[in-house]
């Protein structure tokens, strides 16, 4: 059992706090008032009462730390070696269509380096977080360890696919292809901030997906890595948040991932 920091509590309480209009709007689907960010892309006023609660409490918690959101400009803080990367509502579509697979995600950088992650889940109460050197957790319980699976043909995986208007689907098919055929299956829920939680949870996997948002992954980064995790870009790089695409998995799965993609390329 490991109790959570004062900071990683206080990370909780700034998710929940915003989770609670997420939760009060998620059974009004059919009021909530939506705008289109992009062909396919929506942004409801939930989202954006979200961030809200989440910039004033975690504003509240460090003054000066700069934030990084996804439905306002980058602020730049006074202490330019910290800087918080939120995304309100990850699995916006899911949301809108009353299916309860979403998630509030908030990671803390530090010179560059995700230092503190907590994905939480408002309809299930799922609380993934990790701290950089203490591990990962569902919870204050349940020690998170990625799944030990050494083969292919066993694994299960997860993906996004690219949505109308953005560009990839003919890589997409391609890949999909190279992985489908060697897994026992792959599964596309919508919400990447929970599909690397639950590598990290070892639920599934491995997870690959291009054209992610630094506010999409930053949490799931130290999630994974420190459920003993391997996170990369599709080259096989250190994944740096905001980079063309990711792949995580556990150490014998992630080459052999890789080398499927590769062949796709």
């Amino acid at each position: 059992m490991s109790a959570a920091s004062s900071l990683i509590a206080s990370m909780i309480d700034a998710a929940r706090k915003a989770a609670r209009g997420l939760a009060r709007d998620f059974g009004e689907v059919t009021e909530l008032q939506v705008s289109k960010k992009g062909a396919a892309d929506y942004v409801s006023a939930a989202d954006i009462k979200a961030e809200q609660v989440l910039f004033e409490a975690l504003t509240k918690l460090r003054p000066g730390y700069g934030f990084l959101g996804e439905e306002r400009p980058e602020i730049e803080g006074t202490d330019k070696t910290h800087r918080w990367i939120v995304d309100p509502l990850d699995g916006t579509t899911n949301f809108l269509h009353a299916i309860p697979h979403f998630a509030v995600n908030i990671a803390l950088e530090r010179d560059g380096q995700i230092v503190a992650a907590v994905t939480y889940n408002p309809i299930t109460h799922d609380t993934f977080w990790a701290e950089k050197g203490r591990g990962a957790w569902l919870g204050n319980e349940k020690r998170l360890r990625v799944a030990a699976r050494r083969s292919l043909d066993e694994s299960l995986l997860a993906t996004g696919i690219p949505f109308m208007g953005v560009p990839g689907h003919g890589q997409f098919l391609k890949e999909l292809h190279q992985i489908s055929q060697r897994v026992s299956g792959v599964r596309r829920y919508g919400a990447a901030a929970l599909d690397l939680a639950w590598v990290a949870a070892g639920r599934f996997d491995g997870f690959w997906e291009r054209g992610l948002k630094p506010w999409d992954t930053a949490a799931g980064l130290l999630l994974v890595t420190e459920a003993g995790g391997m996170v990369s870009d599709l080259r096989g790089q250190p994944y740096v948040p905001g980079a063309e695409g990711i792949l995580a998995a556990n150490l014998d799965l992630h080459p052999l991932i890789l080398d499927k993609l590769d062949a796709a390329s």
